[in-house]
């Protein structure tokens, strides 16, 4: 299949709530970056992530199988540092190969729990 998306994508809002309502894993507060590589050669991520009051930290290595997806949790990045909980944050995703990049969070802080989904800017 023919390789769809962008190799460089952007997430302008990011927000890990510091508690959550519920059984984890399941309804543990987090933001995931979803990535679809519809190519036939593995996509290699570098994931940077941005602070209002502080340098960029990253890159954060992750690596997309050939027509494939992966769903990476932000909670779960711990390498080079972990992100802070309750604190805005923003990232950008790079990749040696087009992928298609959107961004989901589970917000669980209250029994009704919310979930916002939308697709990454794209930008080459």
């Amino acid at each position: 299949m023919q390789a769809i998306g962008h190799k460089r994508w952007a997430i302008a809002e990011g927000y890990i709530p510091a508690y959550s309502n519920g059984p984890e894993p399941q309804f543990t507060s987090h933001e995931t970056v979803c990535i679809l590589n519809a190519g036939d050669e593995d996509a290699h991520v570098e994931i940077t992530i941005f602070y209002s009051d502080k340098e960029p930290v990253g890159p954060y290595k992750e690596t997309v199988l050939a027509r494939r997806t992966k769903h990476i949790r932000f909670n779960n990045l711990k390498d080079p540092l972990p992100i802070p909980l309750g604190t805005d944050f923003a990232s950008v995703i790079e990749s040696d190969v087009p992928i298609v990049v959107q961004h989901t969070r589970l917000d669980s802080r209250q029994a009704e729990n919310a979930l916002l989904s939308t697709i990454a800017y794209g930008s080459n």
